[in-house]
């Protein structure tokens, strides 16, 4: 191998190493995200997201690993954070709702409020940690006590 060879070599290398770098960074975190509510919202009610809820909607295919990490992690946090709800849809079936919601990969969790609104959305497959920080800001204060 030449010269020139070995410095090709040593570029794509470092190119997937860098890229490698950069896609497990953005894997998971979740972005503040803005969806016009008139389209949105009766397409997310079809979706089977309940109103009045934070819900984590959650976009999977049949044979994707990540997916069933995302979702016991999405359940999870549903099951223990009051006022949290988990709804996964399937993307091959629904994909009117991949194309109106752009949705590139899977899985993809958006987070809606209770409004009905995309407020948040991670692409990959997000942490109990990153899915908790993206809901804590949508939900209700907890009622505190006063003292006498």
């Amino acid at each position: 191998m030449d010269q020139t060879g070995l410095i090709v070599a040593g570029v794509a290398l470092l190119a997937a190493t860098a890229y490698g770098v950069v896609h497990r960074r953005r894997a998971g975190r979740v972005r503040a995200v803005s969806a016009p509510d008139d389209l949105v919202l009766p397409l997310l009610a079809d979706l089977g997201v309940p109103p009045g809820q934070v819900t984590l909607l959650q976009f999977s295919s049949a044979f994707c690993a990540p997916c069933r990490a995302t979702r016991v992690v999405c359940a999870e946090a549903a099951r223990t954070t009051p006022g949290v709800a988990h709804v996964e849809v399937d993307a091959e079936h629904r994909l009117d709702a991949v194309r109106a919601l752009d949705i590139w990969k899977t899985p993809t969790v958006l987070i809606v409020d209770a409004q009905g609104r995309i407020a948040g959305r991670a692409q990959g497959a997000p942490t109990r940690a990153q899915v908790l920080a993206a809901v804590a800001p949508l939900l209700p204060a907890a009622p505190t006590e006063e003292k006498a």
